[in-house]
């Protein structure tokens, strides 16, 4: 499926690391590209970073920024893909949860599936808010604080979540119509 608006003159950013879910970076960088977004990748370190695709490594992709050196301001939106790994190596790192922070607090988009809103439970940016996730990890949400919800997708305000890679069509849909509202703002 794809976005139908037009996101061209949009700046998205995807904030992973090695242990991504391979479809949850690949199909928002796609989707959001086909729409006319201009879409980064940051993560730690310079090169490439390795996805996880199912059961396996998968993957790897370019990165574009490092996250020390990415501004809120050069930004409409946040992505965060989940994976097991991708999420928890990020969660330790100060710089990624300050960033996160910065978009949150700012009223950008901040999008994240599966397991990726850990990084929003570290980010403290949870609580009283309505959101989904990966199942293993609902506890998690809701002991931070989150109104949990078993949802394709949930959008409060400009925070969006989603459960699973069945979810990325609708996930990507609602990043677009957001971030549009936002810009028209």
């Amino acid at each position: 499926m794809a976005i139908e608006q037009d996101l061209t003159g949009l700046n998205i950013l995807i904030i992973a690391t090695h242990g991504f879910e391979q479809s949850e970076l690949i199909e928002p960088r796609d989707q959001l590209s086909n729409a006319g977004a201009t879409v980064h990748i940051a993560s730690l370190e310079e090169g490439e970073i390795k996805g996880w695709d199912e059961d396996d490594w998968g993957d790897s992709v370019e990165v574009d920024k490092i996250v020390a050196d990415v501004s809120v301001d050069d930004y409409d939106a946040l992505v965060l893909p989940g994976g097991q790994i991708n999420p928890d190596l990020l969660r330790v790192e100060d710089s990624v949860l300050d960033l996160i922070r910065e978009f949150d607090s700012s009223g950008k988009v901040v999008a994240a599936i599966c397991h990726a809103p850990w990084l929003l439970i570290e980010a403290e940016i949870v609580n009283g808010r309505k959101a989904t996730s990966y199942k293993s990890i609902r506890t998690d949400l809701s002991n931070a604080g989150a109104e949990v919800v078993d949802e394709t997708v949930v959008v409060d305000d400009n925070l969006i979540t989603s459960r699973n890679p069945d979810d990325l069509d609708a996930f990507c849909a609602a990043i677009a119509e957001t971030v549009l509202e936002g810009a028209d703002a």
